[in-house]
């Protein structure tokens, strides 16, 4: 989801630019061979950090937060609201999913979502503070996100998936800070994963708003299976729904 609009600018106020570099916990060093960490929640901060580097000029990112009813607010107000609203999704994952990170100081992160699982209990609402944003967001943001946002991907992820919609492993977010692209740790992170799902015999799900990254996805065995686009906007953001099989030749 890194999608950029032209016709909107999302960049970080220059002073926080340099606020969110979190130093790795001392909790968990445990490194797999490829440099791939899993994350608790005593590290969610950091790993939030690099997604709201990421996602800084994502249309999806700003669908909810640069609405008509919050133009008066500073570029300041909607990068806080951009960071909180990522702490709450990567806090609720590090509860009830999986967060991996690869590079230096939280290079590249991705949010997993394993099947059987997901944060839409009260107690991972509650203790994520996803709770938040019901208040957080504006009136029109409430309706974008509550509204719009999550039943479409919801039912298109039930669509699609159909009876495997609880047994597959579910990429909710990967992004790589801009200075940390290029080096592979991407790659690494969606690997950690569908070796894993291979393994399973599972699928692989996700939803991409960035035109290019489909071929990348497309190198690791994904396919676009269909688009959705969210049209409450002054002009529609499209995703792409993608799907990766498992490869028959990995499984045990």
């Amino acid at each position: 989801m890194e999608k950029i609009n032209p016709a909107i600018s999302f960049e970080p106020p220059a002073h926080v630019l340099h606020q969110n570099k979190i130093e790795p916990s001392l909790a968990d060093l445990s490194i797999t061979s490829n440099g791939v960490r899993a994350l608790g929640t005593d590290e969610y901060k950091g790993a939030a950090a690099c997604l709201a580097d990421a996602f800084a000029n994502d249309d999806v990112a700003m669908y909810f937060i640069d609405t008509p009813d919050r133009q008066h607010w500073t570029a300041q107000q909607k990068w806080d609201l951009h960071v909180s609203t990522l702490e709450f999704i990567t806090y609720a994952h590090c509860l009830k999913g999986l967060v991996t990170t690869c590079g230096p100081n939280y290079g590249s992160v991705a949010l997993w979502m394993p099947p059987g699982k997901n944060m839409d209990d009260w107690y991972t609402i509650l203790r994520s503070g996803m709770w938040r944003l019901n208040y957080m967001l504006s009136r029109e943001g409430k309706k974008r996100f509550f509204d719009e946002f999550l039943p479409m991907l919801h039912d298109t992820k039930h669509e699609v998936m159909a009876e495997r919609d609880e047994e597959s492993w579910y990429l909710v977010y990967l992004g790589t800070k801009p200075e940390a692209r290029g080096k592979g740790y991407a790659k690494r992170l969606i690997e950690h994963v569908t070796k894993i799902a291979d393994v399973e015999n599972r699928a692989c799900y996700l939803e991409s708003s960035n035109d290019v990254n489909p071929a990348i996805y497309a190198k690791h065995g994904f396919e676009i299976q269909k688009k959705i686009l969210l049209t409450r906007g002054r002009k529609a953001v499209e995703l792409d729904i993608m799907l990766r099989e498992p490869n028959a030749e990995k499984m045990a």
